[in-house]
């Protein structure tokens, strides 16, 4: 029998808002473990409290939201009202994003990210256990202090606990994971190579600095999947992946899972690639073995055996890349939800 691990969706990013709730009652009922939502073209956390009200027992959580954006107050309200409004099946899935977003998109200042994460999650945890305890809050970082808290600003207490999920590429944020999270997003681009590697030692790592083990934070990975119902479906998967995958090679920060396979020079051409805008000669390199390496290339009845001897002993939790949508690919998604049904229970 295969180790239990979850099965989620996610969220298309570009879904109508209207239509959310729809589509998270979908995957309930279809069988899915689990439905993350992303920061691309929504915010993340406004998907997910109208993917709440409509279900019962899905799980759902942000993968991710961006932590430098917002004050650690501001999300611990969100994150408060969501796990009340869904009786505790959010999980809060944080992520730094890269220097260029956070001081070009948002006109953040940028710093060591790390020293910066590790205030976020120890802010929240003070905030949240204030609110609990009624005890004073008196967090005090270099970056965030929290110590103003009246009743008039206490939100009501309730019983669910809230889980933490970092996201991270480089060993820094995963050690921190192991120190002090409950999970831990895996980029897309990935590898069973780089997560053996380079993620759970990290993440092993930091969590025996505080007498902890891997098996305290749940790991999560979104996979790249190249299948399809006709040749057509899939030839089209093929080159979407083949162009995400170099969108996300080009990004220096991500250099770590190319250098894993030795492929740090096709990393460095991308990232020149895409300083001069020419991302449609981006693809072109690349190949068929990165492909493999990067995305899971398997036939509908065999996408789900292919995606648990991968990551089966790797992870806990697997999202296909590919958004889930009602009435697109039904019986792809059926086949691979009836297979790891059979495989892992």
């Amino acid at each position: 029998m295969t180790p239990k691990i979850k099965l989620d969706a996610v969220l298309e990013p570009s879904s109508d808002l209207k239509n959310v709730g729809h589509i998270a009652k979908s995957a309930e009922s279809l069988g899915f473990d689990g439905l993350w939502s992303t920061e691309t073209r929504h915010d993340p956390f406004l998907q997910l409290a109208l993917a709440a009200e409509p279900t019962h027992m899905i799980e759902f959580g942000t993968g991710i939201a961006l932590s430098f954006t917002r004050s650690p107050m501001a999300v611990a309200y969100t994150a408060w009202d969501l796990a009340a409004l869904s009786s505790g099946r959010f999980i809060l899935g944080l992520g730094t994003q890269v220097k260029a977003h956070n001081e070009r998109r948002f006109g953040i200042p940028w710093g060591a990210p790390i020293p910066r994460m590790r205030e976020v999650i120890e802010g929240l945890r003070a905030i949240w256990h204030s609110w609990r305890t009624g005890e004073r809050l008196n967090y005090r970082g270099e970056h965030y202090k929290f110590t103003l808290m009246t009743p008039f600003f206490t939100p009501a207490p309730h019983e669910y606990d809230i889980p933490i999920y970092l996201a991270g590429v480089n060993t820094g944020l995963c050690r921190l994971a192991g120190e002090s999270c409950d999970g831990f997003h895996i980029h897309p681009l990935n590898s069973a190579t780089y997560i053996a590697q380079v993620v759970r030692p990290a993440i092993s790592e930091g969590a025996q600095k505080f007498k902890r083990t891997i098996e305290h934070v749940t790991l999560a990975a979104s996979v790249f999947i190249v299948t399809g119902e006709d040749q057509t479906q899939t030839d089209q998967m093929l080159e979407d992946v083949r162009r995400q995958i170099s969108f996300y090679a080009s990004t220096p920060s991500y250099r770590i899972i190319l250098e894993a396979h030795g492929w740090g020079e096709v990393g460095e051409k991308l990232g020149t690639l895409a300083a001069r805008k020419e991302w449609e000669h981006m693809p072109q390199l690349i190949t068929d073995e990165m492909v493999d390496t990067f995305a899971i290339v398997a036939p509908p009845d065999r996408l789900g055996a292919a995606l648990l001897a991968r990551y089966g002993n790797l992870v806990n939790r697997v999202a296909p890349y590919l958004p889930y949508h009602p009435g697109e690919s039904d019986s792809i998604w059926r086949l691979l939800i009836r297979d790891f049904g059979e495989m892992v229970n």
